[in-house]
């Protein structure tokens, strides 16, 4: 069977770091929709209202290849438009991404707790990937992987689209070593070190993730480093990458991540411009062999705990 023919470019720019939404016309059997704003009206006015589909027509805003779409166009099965979306204001999050290595393949970045990695939900121009672009002037880089917006750490990003694969694989096939850091209770009854494997399910829609008897599909080991004051410095080293694996075997284990706003209880939601309580969980280590240069590649992040400060 042959494959969909791949989208022609965008003749749209990114704005802010962000792509514009690409809309392919679908097939219309039946007929439905005569004209290009029948099609429109169809498929966003639930999500944006009928009048700001209306406006963004008036004002051009819907494009082709050919330049602004008028919406008494005829509808034609298979066409690709092109739009920017208009972001919400959001929250600036007050702490650098950090670079900690560059090259003409690969950006690694020190992510600062409460940005999130890629555009999601209400987080649009406020992560990682657009202030990478926006500061490295490279509006193709895209994430490897994803880091929790919470969790501070390393990401790796990709410099070119035609390499993202080879990157995403690694991370897919468990070929990267990955090292957390994390402080929590500490419990002299529990020996240590010791792996952890569960049954993780995450729903779609909601926020805490839990254990359920079944076969295993997350594993982790959790070691302890040191300890003071009823707290400890623990390493977490993770098999496997089910989403809040680590904060999930922790509170298993009595021992809950200091301020996990999730686990043991979901905490309420803290005012806007709030953050004065980061999750303390770090991604420190990311280990691999490059599958492009075949070069050994270690990097460790320059961030710290600040519920563990140095004395």
């Amino acid at each position: 069977m042959r494959g969909r023919a791949k989208p022609p470019p965008s003749p749209l720019p990114q704005r802010d770091g962000v792509d514009p939404v690409r809309v392919r016309l679908p097939a219309d059997p039946g007929g439905r929709w005569a004209t290009v704003r029948d099609h429109l009206l169809d498929r966003f006015s639930g999500a944006i209202g009928a009048d700001r589909v209306e406006a963004l027509l008036a004002g051009g805003r819907f494009v082709s290849t050919a330049g602004p779409v008028s919406g008494d166009e005829p509808y034609t099965a298979g066409r690709h438009l092109w739009f920017h979306r208009d972001f919400a204001p959001e929250q600036p999050v007050p702490f650098p991404v950090g670079v900690v290595y560059r090259d003409e393949h690969l950006v690694v970045a020190d992510k600062p707790h409460f940005l999130a990695t890629m555009p999601r939900g209400r987080h649009i121009t406020e992560t990682a990937v657009a202030r990478l672009r926006r500061d490295l002037g490279l509006p193709l880089l895209q994430p490897a992987h994803r880091l929790d917006r919470l969790t501070a750490g390393l990401v790796l990003f990709v410099v070119r689209p035609a390499e993202r694969g080879a990157y995403q694989t690694l991370f897919r096939d468990r070929l990267v070593r990955k090292e957390y850091e994390a402080v929590a209770p500490y419990d002299p009854g529990l020996v240590l070190p010791r792996t952890v494997r569960s049954r993780i399910v995450k729903e779609r829609g909601v926020l805490a993730a839990r254990e359920e008897p079944g076969e295993p599909n997350s594993e982790s080991r959790i070691e302890l480093l040191e300890h003071r004051d009823g707290f400890g410095r623990y390493r977490l080293l993770p098999a496997t990458g089910r989403t809040h694996q680590l904060r999930v075997h922790m509170n298993s284990l009595g021992l809950p991540l200091v301020d996990d706003p999730v686990y043991p209880v979901t905490a309420p939601d803290p005012a806007p411009g709030d953050f004065s309580r980061p999750l303390q969980l770090l991604a420190r280590v990311l280990e691999f062999t490059d599958p492009v240069t075949g070069e050994p590649r270690r990097f460790e992040s320059g961030l710290r705990l600040s519920a563990w400060p140095d004395r």
